[in-house]
């Protein structure tokens, strides 16, 4: 893995976001929990201070609320919908530590969205990203031959104002571009101008945690073959992003199946992409599988950091999300428990879980991934606590494709 940033202690600086203050997050916390770290905003042309949502169009946007409040810890605060003059579609603003999910579902039968949901399913269709700058990021981008889909508009209600752009990337995501401190001032109301604060009548079980995560450690995008080294091409040029880690041949393959991934950061490391693409093996692979039900490129899961992997897996686990499982044989293997060494928790407790630990040379990672959320084999998620590591589970990459390999075959799609 390599970084390459290129600011010097003396011109570094990190600030927390809004959504981290509103968390009360910090610095050293989001630093173990997500790999933060220092980097010289005033020189990159495309500055992204962080995730500012994460968009997804669903079948059933009212139902999805509630599967995110009960089963995932999230906390309604935010709403859009025909009681408040949008006819088109509802959209909920949930929201966990600094993460902040959308979830919309079409209203009437003319929209959109019922389009994009027939055709991809349930998916993400915006990688909103919060920026200091609005139109310095949309001019870079144009420079860079990117497609702009929105051109900066300033948004305005009794809260503040918002400035906002939107650019293209693969398939049909977007990344909207959201300012929320213009002229000193800084956006007051629950997501953005058209949405109003709403909370929810459900109440958590006595003794549940506040949260089950705390923030968004990075979200993974399958593309078509052939065309990894386009889109990390489009981060690097486009918005400056610096590669951290590539994983290719038999770092990223079983004896059926294969894949390249290549991972792409901001300057912060506070967003980060690993893309990835199909090889060619005997079998069709996690990432055939996904575009051909996803019906093309898109966002294929996303990592939630938490601070403690075990009670947040039980709690879920309690809450029936249903996990992929790892043979017993990888937690008895001497070779893997050498190399792992010592972790904060017994190497039988991780086996109870099914949750999967590696090591690099800056420390050690513990996670594990759902099953797909959806009635499509496309979209779930990764729970990841960090200690020091800043990479991505390089050594469960084979126990993680042959678990997938088994849900796979179980489909009929291996």
């Amino acid at each position: 893995m390599t970084d390459t940033t290129t600011a010097t202690p003396q011109d570094t600086h990190i600030d927390l976001t809004e959504q981290e203050r509103a968390a009360d997050l910090n610095i050293q916390e989001l630093k173990r929990l997500v790999g933060l770290v220092d980097y010289d905003e005033t020189k990159d042309p495309f500055p992204v201070t962080g995730w500012d949502a994460i968009v997804f169009v669903v079948g059933n946007a009212t139902q999805a609320a509630q599967y995110y409040q009960n089963v995932w810890g999230m906390e309604l605060v935010g709403y859009s919908g025909p009681e408040n003059g949008n006819r088109d579609h509802k959209a909920f603003v949930l929201k966990s530590g600094s993460i902040r999910f959308v979830l919309k579902g079409a209203v009437m039968p003319d929209s959109p969205l019922i389009a994009h949901q027939a055709k991809h399913g349930d998916g993400v269709v915006d990688i909103s990203l919060e920026v200091p700058d609005v139109d310095k990021c949309i001019a870079q981008a144009k420079a860079a031959g990117a497609t702009v889909v929105q051109e900066p508009e300033t948004v305005s209600d009794e809260f503040g104002s918002v400035r906002i752009g939107a650019i293209a990337t693969y398939g049909e995501t977007r990344h909207t571009l959201v300012q929320r401190t213009i002229d000193g001032e800084t956006y007051a109301g629950p997501y953005l101008p058209g949405y109003v604060a709403r909370t929810s009548t459900f109440v958590k079980r006595d003794g549940a945690p506040k949260r089950l995560f705390q923030a968004l450690d990075h979200i993974v995008g399958n593309v078509e073959l052939g065309k990894m080294d386009e889109w990390v091409a489009f981060y690097n040029r486009v918005m400056g992003f610096v590669n951290m880690a590539e994983f290719i041949g038999d770092d990223i393959a079983t004896d059926y199946s294969a894949l390249m991934s290549k991972v792409v950061a901001n300057g912060n490391h506070r967003v980060k992409f690993p893309l990835n693409e199909p090889a060619i093996a005997k079998k069709k692979s996690q990432i055939d599988e996904y575009l051909e039900f996803y019906n093309g490129p898109g966002a294929q899961h996303l990592a939630l950091a938490t601070n403690d992997i075990l009670n947040t897996v039980d709690a879920l686990r309690a809450e029936g999300v249903e996990f992929l499982d790892t043979p017993d044989a990888y937690y008895d293997d001497p070779e893997m428990r050498e190399r792992i060494g010592e972790v904060r928790v017994p190497i039988e407790e991780l086996k109870k879980r099914k949750i999967l630990v590696d090591r690099d040379e800056d420390g050690y990672l513990l996670q594990i991934f759902t099953k797909p959320l959806g009635d499509r084999p496309t979209v779930f998620f990764e729970i990841i606590e960090r200690h020091g590591s800043l990479g991505f589970g390089k050594g469960n990459f084979k126990a993680l494709f042959e678990s997938i390999e088994r849900e796979q075959d179980k489909r009929g799609n291996l």
